[in-house]
C-alpha cells in the first residue's frame, strides 16, 4: 500500500511519464441484467426454451432415482464443465465444476476454443463418471465423484485417437463409444466413424478389441461430416446409437441407427435426421438453428426427453452469446425415437415434462433475469471462470471487493491474464461494475473486459495514455488491439462502468464524480460473433486488469 497515494497523485498529472508500482485493482459488485429477443408467454404447465441460456454447449444427461444431472463444455475457461441439478428437467441449479483443481489439466498455450470438448456424464454403483476429451492435451480421459458436486478426480488418460467418448453401461460393464478416424483412408474432408471398446472401469484400462460401427454417417455415399457425439442405450431389445451430424453450424442434425447386437451391424432410421433445422428459411422470424448433439433420458416416469445445443442468431448467422441448452420430448415411431419431425421449428414453450414441479432457482438460467454479486463472500460464486488454468490466483476477495493480480495482458496464450468474467447469456443485456484503480504507468488498465477468443474482445476501462488518466474503449478484431474512443478522467474517484449490449452493437456508460457519461453508443460488435471470431465458445464478461 506504500505505493498507493503516489500512484494516484501521479497519475492524476496530464503528461506526467514517471513509472510507479501500481496497487491492485478493485471491483465492488457485479451486475447483470438480460432479455431475450423473442417474447415469449410460458403457461402454468410449460417450460421455456432453451432451458440454459448463452454459451453452455454440448448436453449430456443422465438421471439418478428422481435426480437429473447435465455436464457441458467449457473448453479452455477454467474452472470448467460446470454440472447442474434438476428434478423437473426444467429448473437448473449448477452445484460444481468437474474441473477445479490446476493439478487436474493444464490448458497452457491452448486457445478459448481448445482444452475439454463435448463431456459425458453417467452413473454405475456409487459413483459419477464423466469420459472427455481434452483436445491439444493427452486427448481422452475418463474422472470420476461420488458426489457430482465434487471433488471430481485427476484425469485417467485413455488410449484411442478421437473425441466425444461417452459410456455406456450393461450390467456390470462398460462401453466406450467415441468419433474416430475411419478403417480406411479418409474418402473427404470430415469422414469420420463411430467406434466401441470395451471400458475395464475397475482398472481405469481399455480392453479387448475396437470395433467400427458407423462409417461415415447414415449413408457414406452422400459423404456426410462430422459423426460425433455418440450415445448408445438399450430399448425393448434394441441397441439404438444416437449421434450427431453435420457439423456444428446450420448444417447440425442428429441421427439414430439401431442393431439387435451391441457391436452392429447398425442399420439407420429411414426418417433420419431426427431432429435439424436446417431445411427451415433462414430468413424466419427468431429462428433457432444449428441443433444437434443430443443425448436421450428416460424419466422415471417412462417418458423419453432430450437434451440438445441449438442457437438463437440475432441476424443472420450472427450470434455472439454461443450455443445453448433446449430441451425437447422425445416420440417413439414405429420402434423409432424422433425429437422433432422434418420441417418443425423448435419451440420456444412446450408442455412440460410430466415431473414434480420444482421452484425457479435463485440463479435462474432461463428466460429474462437479472442478478448482482457483491463480492462479499470466501471465494467467487462457481459461475466465474477465468481463461486457462492459472499457476497462481489471478483475484483475490478483500471485505466485500474483487482485487485482481498481476497477470498477463490478454491474448498471451502462454500465461492467464488476470480476468474473471460471467457468460453474456443474453442479446440484450446491461453488465456493470465499480473500479478503483490508478494506472501508476502507460497502458495499465483496470476494467470491464468482453472476450470471445484471445483474438477477439474488448476493454472498457480505467488506463493511462500520455501520462494521463483515460475511460477508454480497446477492441480487438483478430489483428493488432486498437483504440477505439478515451475521454479524460479529471478525477481519482471509483468509476462505474457499464455495457450495454443489444444484439451485434454494445454502448458504453461512465459514472463517477463527473455524473453519467456516455463514451461510445451502437459500436459494432459481430466481432464477438461466433460467425466472425469462428471457434466453439460465447462471449464471457468480467473484470479484468493489467498492469506492471
Amino acid at each position: 500500500m506504500k505505493y498507493c497515494v503516489l500512484a494516484m497523485v501521479l497519475a492524476g498529472f496530464a503528461g506526467s511519464s514517471a513509472a510507479v508500482a501500481a496497487d491492485p485493482p478493485r471491483f465492488s459488485r457485479f451486475a447483470y441484467e438480460g432479455q431475450a429477443i423473442e417474447r415469449v408467454e410460458v403457461g402454468p404447465d410449460s417450460y421455456r426454451n432453451p432451458i440454459l441460456s448463452g454459451y453452455y454447449p454440448d448436453p449430456s444427461v443422465t438421471r439418478v432415482g428422481d435426480d437429473y444431472y447435465l455436464v457441458l463444455s467449457s473448453f479452455a475457461h477454467f474452472p470448467g464443465l460446470p454440472i447442474f441439478t434438476s428434478k423437473d428437467l426444467v429448473n437448473w441449479t449448477q452445484i460444481g465444476n468437474a474441473i477445479d483443481r490446476t493439478e487436474q489439466l493444464d490448458f497452457t498455450g491452448m486457445r478459448t476454443s481448445q482444452a475439454v470438448f463435448a463431456p459425458d456424464i453417467s452413473y454405475h454403483d456409487g459413483t459419477f463418471y464423466i469420459v472427455n476429451t481434452c483436445v491439444e492435451c493427452k486427448g481422452n480421459f475418463v474422472i470420476t465423484a461420488k458426489d457430482p458436486a465434487g471433488p471430481w478426480s485427476n484425469p485417467i488418460w485413455l488410449p484411442f485417437e478421437g473425441i466425444d467418448p461417452s459410456i455406456y453401461w450393461e450390467g456390470d460393464r462398460a462401453y466406450i463409444v467415441n468419433n474416430r478416424a475411419p478403417a480406411e483412408p479418409p474418402r473427404y474432408s470430415g469422414h469420420r466413424a463411430i467406434w466401441i471398446q470395451e471400458y475395464d472401469w475397475r482398472s481405469g484400462k481399455m480392453i479387448g478389441e475396437s470395433t467400427q460401427l458407423v462409417n461415415g454417417g447414415v449413408d457414406i455415399s452422400k459423404k456426410p461430416v462430422w459423426i460425433e457425439g455418440p450415445h448408445i442405450f438399450l430399448k425393448d431389445g434394441w441397441y439404438y446409437l444416437t449421434a450427431a451430424e453435420g457439423g456444428t453450424s446450420v448444417n447440425h442434425s442428429q441421427v439414430v441407427l439401431r442393431s439387435r447386437k451391441l457391436r452392429g451391424p447398425f442399420v439407420p432410421y429411414a426418417g433420419n435426421p431426427i431432429l435439424t433445422q436446417r431445411d427451415l428459411d433462414p430468413a424466419r422470424t427468431n429462428p433457432i438453428t444449428s441443433a444437434g448433439h443430443a443425448k436421450l433420458v428416460q424419466t422415471q416416469k417412462g417418458d423419453w426427453w432430450a437434451t440438445f445445443l441449438a442457437v438463437r442468431p440475432y441476424e443472420g448467422d450472427y450470434y455472439n452469446i454461443g450455443r445453448e441448452t433446449f430441451l425437447l420430448p422425445v416420440t417413439w415411431k414405429d420402434g423409432w425415437p424422433v425429437i422433432l419431425p422434418k420441417g418443425q421449428p423448435i419451440p420456444f414453450t412446450a408442455p412440460a415434462p410430466k415431473l414434480p414441479r420444482q421452484q425457479p432457482p435463485k440463479l435462474p438460467t432461463s428466460g429474462d433475469f437479472a442478478y448482482v454479486d457483491e463480492f462479499d463472500g470466501q471465494t467467487l460464486a462457481m459461475q466465474w471462470v477465468g481463461v486457462r488454468t492459472p499457476k497462481s490466483p489471478v483475484y483475490r476477495l478483500d471485505g466485500g471487493d474483487l482485487l485482481l493480480e498481476r497477470g498477463a495482458p490478454m491474448g498471451d496464450l502462454q500465461r492467464t491474464p488476470a480476468f474473471v468474467g460471467r457468460r453474456q447469456q443474453h442479446h440484450r443485456a446491461t453488465m456493470s461494475t465499480t473500479v478503483r484503480f490508478a494506472p501508476g504507468q502507460d497502458g495499465e488498465r483496470a476494467g470491464l473486459a468482453a472476450m470471445q477468443s484471445d483474438l477477439s474482445y474488448l476493454f472498457f476501462g480505467i488506463t493511462r495514455i500520455d501520462g494521463r488518466r483515460v475511460v477508454a474503449l480497446y477492441s480487438r478484431e483478430g489483428g493488432q488491439e486498437r483504440l477505439v474512443a478515451s475521454a479524460p478522467l479529471e478525477s481519482d474517484a471509483p468509476l462505474t462502468l457499464t455495457i450495454r449490449a443489444d444484439r451485434g452493437k454494445m454502448a458504453f456508460d461512465y459514472s463517477g464524480a463527473g455524473g453519467k457519461q456516455t463514451l461510445i453508443q451502437d459500436f459494432d460488435v459481430k466481432f464477438l460473433s461466433t460467425k466472425v471470431a469462428t471457434g466453439f465458445v460465447g462471449t464471457i464478461v468480467g473484470p479484468y486488469a493489467w498492469f506492471r
